[in-house]
């Protein structure tokens, strides 16, 4: 269902990780006009997450993303249109949380958007996945993108991409791969960092 917040309320640079109060790290969510979809897939939440981690697969089952390339850790350049209309952007993924949360954000100037998406056991052993998505125009496409109809169109939108990704995985019954990094503020987290270098010169023993 779609969804719009006041108006008023600021709205965050990027989804993802911020501090509280108590210096602990929570999740912030999208505010202002966003777009919120939830379906509910029958696989556990480790193959759901898995498989939505593989973007180059999703023209497999979208009907609007054509190709899907990884230029960085972090960053992918996706290919989206429809008929004979292509459009090429590049994203960042800000924030990676394995089995339980990624957020990403555009890195067009005009127009950008953001979003996120939770994963979450449900009762049954299947996956509710939540997408949420910012746009934030630029000039006289600001105007239009404040209207309820275009709210509704991306909502819709959404709501399909999120039904194709269910009959896929749950077709699958198994994820095809998987990423299982930690990705923070944009860099990707290494469990085990690489120690300091020694200050001391290394010379041939023997």
């Amino acid at each position: 269902m779609a969804h719009e917040d006041d108006a008023q309320e600021a709205a965050p640079d990027t989804p993802g990780m911020h501090t509280d109060g108590d210096g602990g790290a929570r999740r912030r969510p999208l505010r202002v006009r966003h777009v919120e979809e939830t379906v509910e897939v029958a696989v556990p939440v480790r193959t759901a997450y898995n498989q939505w981690t593989q973007f180059k697969t999703f023209p497999r089952f979208s009907t609007v993303v054509h190709a899907v390339e990884q230029v960085r850790p972090a960053v992918t350049v996706w290919t989206i249109g429809y008929g004979p209309l292509r459009h090429r952007f590049a994203v960042e993924t800000v924030e990676q949380d394995p089995d339980a949360y990624l957020a990403w954000r555009g890195l067009e100037q005009k127009p950008s958007h953001q979003g996120e998406v939770e994963f979450r056991p449900t009762g049954s052993g299947g996956t509710a996945i939540t997408v949420r998505m910012l746009l934030e125009p630029r000039g006289a496409a600001r105007i239009l993108t404040r209207s309820s109809r275009a709210t509704r169109l991306t909502a819709r939108l959404v709501r399909g991409e999120l039904m194709n990704f269910k009959r896929f995985i749950e077709g699958l019954g198994q994820e095809g791969g998987a990423w299982r990094g930690t990705i923070r503020n944009g860099r990707v987290q290494h469990e085990h960092p690489e120690p300091p270098r020694s200050r001391v010169a290394q010379w041939p023993v023997g």
